[in-house]
C-alpha cells in the first residue's frame, strides 16, 4: 500500500514537472524577441530550445537527472527571465500608471 502511494506521488511530481515546462515554453514563445535583448537575457531561440528539450525529456525520456535539469531551467526562466521580460514589455505595471512613471511617481519633465 505504501509503495502504491509512493508511485502515485512520483507520477504527480512528473506531471507537475511537465506542466511547469509546458507553461514556461508557452510564455517563452509568446514573448517578443526584442524584449529578451532589452532585458539583457539570452536569446528567445535559446530559451525555446532549452524549454522544448525539457518538454520532450519529460514526455519521452524517463531519466531523472535530465528531468531535474529541465525543471531547474524552467524555474530559472519563470523566476528570472519572465519577470525581466515582462518589466521591459510594460506588462509589470498593474496600477494603471503611465509609461513615463518612475519609481517615485510620474515624471513631468521638470515642469
Amino acid at each position: 500500500m505504501l509503495l502504491e502511494a509512493f508511485g502515485s506521488f512520483l507520477q504527480l511530481i512528473y506531471l507537475a514537472m511537465l506542466v511547469l515546462a509546458v507553461v514556461a515554453l508557452v510564455f517563452a514563445a509568446t514573448a517578443r524577441e526584442d524584449a529578451y535583448r532589452a532585458a539583457d537575457k539570452q536569446k528567445k531561440s535559446f530559451w525555446l530550445i532549452i524549454l522544448g528539450i525539457t518538454v520532450v525529456v519529460n514526455l519521452f525520456i524517463p531519466i531523472l537527472f535530465l528531468q531535474i535539469a529541465g525543471v531547474i531551467a524552467s524555474i530559472v526562466f519563470m523566476v528570472d527571465v519572465r519577470p525581466a521580460i515582462k518589466a521591459v514589455s510594460g506588462g509589470g505595471n498593474r496600477r494603471g500608471g503611465s509609461s513615463s512613471d518612475g519609481p517615485y511617481g510620474p515624471y513631468n519633465g521638470g515642469r
